[in-house]
């Protein structure tokens, strides 16, 4: 059997939050698996009573058409991109998917899919334990520490995008 070397942050890359859980899209997890999506899709209808919601479920319009502004996956020209709402699949619809295309390349990558799973949660549950640990610390000590806390929180949050203008600068401006 092949070994697939796929780095984890690769897949936690095509890992995405939606309805408030982790999910990876059909396509993504067809090209992991070394199948189309159009087969992925059909395996997925033929075993459907194998996907309640909690593993699977179809994104709405704006969702998908949200998505794909963010990701940039319209391609242009006449059958490029799907007609059909793209399936996103939950930690435990990834593995269902690997077992019912049942070949080797899926059963390999569903065990990177899991990893990427787990390493996310981790992540989550480390940063939230973090924030508990400095609040308490804050609640204990006082005021003179304030600053200290402060920074740490300003660091624990994500980084404001600086936007650039586009144009050019005159002389004054600079």
């Amino acid at each position: 059997m092949p070994n697939y070397n796929i780095p984890v942050e690769f897949i936690e890359n095509k890992i995405y939050f939606i309805r408030n859980k982790k999910v990876m899209l059909d396509n993504d997890l067809a090209e992991l698996y070394g199948v189309s999506t159009k087969r992925l899709n059909e395996q997925v209808r033929r075993n459907i009573e194998r996907f309640p919601e909690d593993f699977m479920f179809v994104l709405a319009k704006e969702e998908a058409d949200s998505l794909r502004s963010q990701i940039a996956t319209l391609k242009k020209g006449r059958g490029q991109h799907s007609k059909y709402l793209p399936y996103a699949f939950t930690e435990h619809g990834a593995i269902m998917a690997a077992t019912i295309l049942n070949s080797p390349r899926a059963v390999e990558m569903s065990i990177f899919v899991v990893r990427a799973f787990v390493k996310l949660r981790e992540m989550l549950i480390s940063h939230k334990d973090l924030k508990q640990k400095i609040e308490e610390m804050e609640k204990k000590y006082d005021s003179q520490f304030k600053i200290v806390f402060n920074a740490i929180k300003e660091l624990m949050s994500p980084p404001e995008k600086q936007v650039r203008k586009i144009g050019f600068k005159t002389e004054k401006e600079k």
